[in-house]
């Protein structure tokens, strides 16, 4: 009775606990994925403002290259990789690596360029993401070829000093020859052209354009001077060709076509002292003319088949001088950009970005713990589950507990019995006062004296019933042992369901405990692909974390499994044993009755 009493108590707490546990479920996920990797011993937060204090976008964009600009207002340079080798960049969930690569780190001036792909960006939209930092030990993380959508088929940053442009993008358009240089560019180094000369792009099939294709070019340019008229870029031949030029400062498109031009409206002449973006769009309507992301100017016609070969800042062939000033970021794609798109690279790559700003410094990680890692990436099903396992195990502790405190006092209360009953040699009713006094009060409540109990309770309602009979001596019939052993029989089962009683939740445990365990891992992996393939990443370091954070819904369950196997094993032995002893006593103590009343 005083166990039921204690285990109502222990489920009227558990159940009272439930409300406390249900916030713990919940705040554990948002804790847990407090940083990233213990790894790296820094961050900071950036956050990415498409709503009207910030970009102000009008419509979705995705897998955007969002410009990083760094320098000693928003990073302490001393605690980072010289080369910024070991800068990472993590989505707002904390957990889903960004492809990023690193143009510009200069940890002499301070100064730094990333681009961080961002997989989707929304109007009115606040966003986050982690810039990840101080780890000596980190391999070099940039990937400039993964930064870029597949679309993308050029992308020159001109950092590179004495050497050809390279190309960002997987199509590797690397130019064939140098240019000269300007270290204090609009995003790190521009190429500078000296009116004299231009740069010829690759001739490369995939920028060669068919008729009637989407075409996408885009640049910043800051002229020296407002020439009568030069060419920013031209692709094709004399016959049919593009070009993006200047006429006396003022930017225009023009399309050739058999010979005969088609040049967009005259425009204002541009403030020569900062760089402007300036960007074409082609479609099967149109070729639309961007300057500082705003549509400016349009050739209501498509394009021509226009062969691959281009050069930048070179005389026109139809005369003309050959550009002067500096160009930077230019980038090709072979779609249409989208004018939220268009406005965006405008905004975000000028000096005067709303898009990008930067929270403070955060100190931690530093440990390196893989288990730091795992409970970072837990999900909060994993939680849930994780939380039921450990109800599960606390139940299944205090089982194998309170059935051991109650084995332990059969054990001694049976010993102490058995002592008494060998030197009692039939004296029952002198056993039953020892019992009562002394020593025999540790027996009280012991399987062994209730079984006693039971059986002398039997033979004294007899022996009442034979003095009413006037029967001096009484006698005990076969038929009266037999029903003394059949109330004692029912007397062992009872007792032996008292020492049985509970021991089914171990089985539970047992059995449960892994299965509820692998349903978590299951749930946990499937959220895990899902979340994978909504950011489009499907790299080891984006997978591993969720995998290893499922696998622990799994050891949440074997947790609980394995200690109640080996305490169900242990108590159920110790069970038995106390059963055996009750049948081999109550076979004893029926033989001694038969004995002594026949």
């Amino acid at each position: 009775m005083a166990h039921s009493t204690f285990a109502a108590r222990v489920l009227r707490s558990l159940s009272q606990g439930l409300p406390l546990l249900a916030v713990a479920l919940l705040i554990a996920p948002i804790t847990a994925q407090a940083w990233w990797d213990e790894a790296w011993t820094a961050r900071k937060e950036i956050t990415i403002d498409t709503s009207a204090t910030g970009a102000a976008l009008q419509g979705p964009v995705d897998e955007f290259p969002v410009l990083v600009r760094l320098h000693e207002g928003v990073l302490d340079f001393a605690q980072a990789a010289q080369d910024g080798s070991d800068l990472r960049f993590v989505a707002e969930d904390d957990k889903t690596p960004l492809k990023f690569h690193v143009e510009k780190f200069d940890s002499v001036f301070n100064l730094g360029f990333v681009w961080v792909q961002v997989p989707k960006l929304a109007p009115g939209q606040i966003q986050k993401i982690w810039m990840y930092y101080g780890n000596a030990s980190a391999p070099k993380g940039s990937e400039p070829q993964k930064t870029f959508d597949s679309s993308q088929i050029l992308d020159w940053h001109f950092a590179e000093s004495g050497t050809p442009a390279q190309d960002a993008t997987v199509y590797a358009n690397n130019a064939t020859a140098p240019i000269g240089s300007v270290d204090s560019g609009l995003i790190g180094s521009s190429a500078k052209f000296d009116g004299a000369i231009g740069l010829a792009l690759p001739d490369s099939a995939s920028l060669a354009v068919a008729a009637g294709e989407s075409r996408t070019w885009s640049l910043w340019i800051k002229p020296a001077s407002a020439a009568n008229e030069v060419v920013l870029l031209r692709q094709g031949d004399a016959v049919t060709a593009l070009a993006i030029g200047l006429a006396n400062g003022a930017p225009f498109v023009e399309l050739t076509r058999n010979g005969a031009r088609q040049r967009s409206a005259p425009l204002a002449p541009l403030d020569l002292a900062n760089y402007h973006h300036v960007a074409v769009v082609a479609t099967a309507q149109a070729v639309t003319l961007y300057i500082d992301g705003a549509a400016s100017g349009t050739v209501p016609a498509a394009l021509p088949a226009l062969s691959a070969t281009a050069s930048l800042g070179a005389a026109a062939a139809q005369g003309g001088a050959a550009y002067s000033g500096e160009i930077d970021e230019l980038a090709i794609a072979k779609v249409a950009r989208g004018p939220d798109y268009i406005a965006l690279l405008a905004l975000n790559q000028g000096t005067g970005d709303k898009l990008v700003s930067f929270g403070a410094d955060e100190a931690g990680g530093g440990g390196g713990s893989h288990f730091a890692v795992i409970v970072q990436s837990v999900t909060i099903d994993a939680w849930v589950v994780i939380g039921l396992c450990a109800l599960m195990a606390i139940y299944s502790w205090y089982v194998m507990w309170s059935k051991g405190q109650q084995l332990g006092r059969v054990t001694r209360g049976n010993a102490v019995f058995l002592d008494l009953f060998r030197k009692s040699a039939g004296d029952f009713e002198g056993l039953r006062t020892r019992l009562a006094n002394g020593e025999g009060k540790r027996a009280q409540d012991a399987p062994l004296t209730a079984l006693f109990a039971v059986g002398l309770e039997e033979v004294q309602q007899r022996i009442d019933a034979a003095a009413r009979r006037g029967e001096a001596k009484p006698v005990l019939s076969d038929q009266a042992i037999a029903a003394i052993r059949a109330t004692l029989e029912a007397q062992l089962n009872r007792e032996s369901q008292s020492l049985n009683k509970l021991i089914v939740m171990l089985t539970i445990a047992i059995s449960g405990g892994p299965f509820l365990g692998l349903l978590g891992t299951v749930v946990g992996v499937m959220i895990t692909f899902a979340s994978i393939a909504a950011a489009g990443d499907v790299n080891v370091n984006a997978i591993a974390p969720g995998i290893s954070a499922a696998l622990l819904a799994t050891v949440a369950g074997l947790a609980v499994a394995i200690p109640a196997l080996f305490g169900y094993n242990y108590l159920l032995t110790r069970i038995k044993d106390a059963t055996n002893e009750m049948a081999v006593f109550l076979d004893a103590y029926v033989t001694r009755i038969a004995e002594t009343y026949s």
